[in-house]
């Protein structure tokens, strides 16, 4: 048995598209992951042979202010899945982030740099890799980047309502790969299928700014992507820092025979469409 959690979230909810009924779905109420105590009991008593961990504080510039808080989801509550997924013999499946690196190389980032988080959701998810892969040799980490999906608010939902009222500043200097859910939670489970173990970073292909996806996002809907200004981070000041590289790409799907996952222009044209149609 597969158990998901935090599948009310963006990519929890694209899980349980593709999953349908091959899974178990766990909401907050049936797994509070901020009582390591209550993890241990509900995974126990469920005994899954694989544990698919959704569920992060993904507040970014609120984790500035509230570091501990981000750190019990997204480190000792991942500690906690991988060291009760080993006792019982379990597989646990993690996803972590494009900002455990610091974002000054000049290149893409792959699975062998060395990690320097410049912000404290990048640190408590940093924290969490370590404690996952310590507990358990069956932990898969997952970094991805840049994530999106026209079933929550992200970018792409925002972008939308703010260019439709008129010009709005986005920033030029942050450059990723804007990742799907729906390609995500596909590549995840080849992954799985696969018996891959450690870390690998999984992303949509295709680089740009969030600028640049922003004007993308406002043709793809008919708005005036004239609307959309560059700025430079510093004309955008945020409590938390952003890494100005946040591309990783991998090695490590090469050498298991892995398929990467597509461009990303595909499933931003469906996801603009799905979410102009609302």
């Amino acid at each position: 048995m597969i158990v998901v959690t935090g599948v009310t979230g963006q990519l929890g909810t694209a899980f349980r598209r593709r999953l349908g009924d091959d899974a178990r779905y766990l909401t907050r109420p049936d797994l509070d992951l901020t009582d390591p105590g209550a993890i241990r009991s509900v995974i126990e008593k469920l005994r899954p042979t694989v544990v698919i961990n959704c569920a992060a504080y993904t507040a970014v510039d609120q984790a500035e202010e509230d570091e501990e808080t981000a750190r019990l989801t997204n480190a000792t509550a991942v500690g906690e899945l991988s060291d009760v997924t080993k006792d019982i013999g379990a597989r646990l499946v993690t996803f972590s982030t494009d900002y455990v690196f610091d974002g000054s190389k000049e290149g893409p980032y792959v699975e062998t740099d060395q990690p320097h988080p410049i912000n404290a959701y990048g640190r408590t998810k940093l924290e969490g890799e370590r404690l996952a892969l310590a507990a358990n040799r069956q932990t898969l980490v997952i970094r991805t980047s840049w994530v999106l999906s026209a079933t929550h608010p992200t970018f792409a939902s925002t972008m939308l309502r703010l260019i439709a009222n008129g010009p709005v500043q986005v920033v030029d200097d942050q450059r990723g790969h804007p990742t799907f859910v729906d390609d995500l939670a596909a590549g995840s489970l080849d992954a799985l299928d696969a018996e891959t173990t450690g870390t690998i970073h999984l992303t949509n292909q295709g680089t740009t700014t969030w600028y640049g996806l922003a004007r993308e996002i406002a043709d793809l809907a008919g708005l005036d992507a004239g609307r959309v200004r560059p700025c430079t981070t510093d004309d955008f000041p945020r409590p938390a820092k952003r890494p100005a590289n946040s591309v990783p790409e991998s090695v490590r799907l090469v050498e298991l025979g892995l398929a990467p996952l597509p461009d990303y222009h595909k499933s931003l044209d469906q996801a603009v469409a799905q979410l102009s149609s609302r």
